[in-house]
């Protein structure tokens, strides 16, 4: 049995927390949280942008910590699942890996490059695992697709464009601090830049063209690059003044045989889906059944591997900390070019 403790009661670590009863040979076993009430079982003040509200949780059976640093001391404790704010992940991460346990660290990995290199760096010399948590491979439409390309079914890879767009998100206090949440880029189209990193591999420069909030890039386009020039890959991300619509998200991918489709927005009356649909080079109008499950599923699959690499000692190739720093690169790099106006090498 793999024994986890949760850094970190927020909205993140109760979807964690729920992804956990889920998952079969991986257990929470210890908790950290600076706020009294939430230690002591009452999360029903947990709202997010999916996903139930919190609730009234047993911790009776669970150690308690007002500090992540003590928990880290608990010989219990196999794998510290750091969900505290992204300000705080390089910190507890580390030193998490030097307390001799493995990190599983929400994302964004970390506000800075060198912050990502240096929780790679500790994880190595620990002996230890970094896995960072990009679930978006896990959504059932992604992984389908991430599968079908994996697969060479419909041939060769091409290039597509990603969205990932929200309304102004006024509930998060620290959503523009570039020392605390890192703005849109940073926070949002991370999740993209992760998976364009992970279908493409690294692009060799980018150019990106959006208004700025402050220092903060509010909105971009941007074209990727790549060492092979056939590649046609772009994304758009961003907030805009569009509070009736709190989040739109989607992908067109384009392969030799076949072009993949998905879009979901969630609009304040109800949310509207395009379902994923494959548009074949013979005509033909493929609509995959992924099926419907709830906010907590993609978490599980993604704890499900976390618990699959420790056990077999391998890397992921998912959720390797040196993808999820290359994501974070390539949102600097768009910040670069956005306040250049030109073309960034990578």
């Amino acid at each position: 049995m793999i024994r986890v403790g949760l850094a970190g009661i927020g909205f993140m670590g109760w979807i964690h927390y729920l992804a956990y009863k889920k998952v079969p040979g991986i257990e929470l076993v210890a908790v950290s949280e600076p706020n009294e009430k939430r230690l002591s079982g009452d999360w029903r003040d947990i709202k997010g942008n999916f996903g139930p509200p919190g609730e009234m949780v047993d911790l009776s059976k669970v150690a308690r910590y007002k500090d992540y640093r003590d928990m880290l001391a608990d010989g219990n404790v196999d794998v510290v699942d750091c969900c505290l704010p992204p300000s705080m992940h390089s910190q507890a991460a580390i030193a998490a890996s030097q307390a001799g346990k493995h990190v599983l660290c929400e994302k964004p990995m970390a506000l800075t490059t060198a912050e990502c290199h240096d929780m790679v760096q500790a994880a190595t010399a620990a002996g230890k695992q970094l896995f960072i948590g990009h679930v978006l491979p896990f959504f059932p439409e992604y992984a389908h697709a991430v599968q079908l390309i994996r697969s060479g079914q419909y041939g060769k890879l091409l290039g597509g464009t990603f969205k990932r767009v929200i309304s102004d998100p006024a509930w998060m206090t620290d959503f523009w601090d570039p020392n605390r949440c890192g703005g849109p880029l940073i926070d949002l189209h991370v999740h993209d830049a992760h998976l364009i990193r992970l279908l493409f591999g690294m692009p060799t420069s980018l150019v990106s063209v959006g208004r700025l909030r402050g220092e903060i890039v509010e909105y971009c386009n941007t074209m990727f690059h790549f060492s092979d020039p056939s590649l046609v890959v772009s994304a758009v991300m961003g907030v805009i003044n569009q509070q009736g619509r709190p989040f739109t998200h989607g992908f067109e991918i384009h392969l030799e045989k076949a072009t993949m489709h998905y879009e979901f927005a969630g609009f304040q009356d109800k949310g509207e889906l395009m379902p994923l649909k494959i548009l074949t080079a013979d005509g033909q109008v493929v609509r995959p059944e992924v099926g419907s499950e709830d906010a907590a599923e993609p978490f599980a699959r993604e704890i499900a591997e976390v618990a699959r690499c420790i056990e077999a000692n391998c890397s992921s190739s998912t959720l390797s900390g040196d993808l999820a720093r290359d994501a974070i690169i390539l949102c600097h790099k768009q910040t670069d070019s956005v306040k250049s106006g030109g073309l960034v090498a990578i």
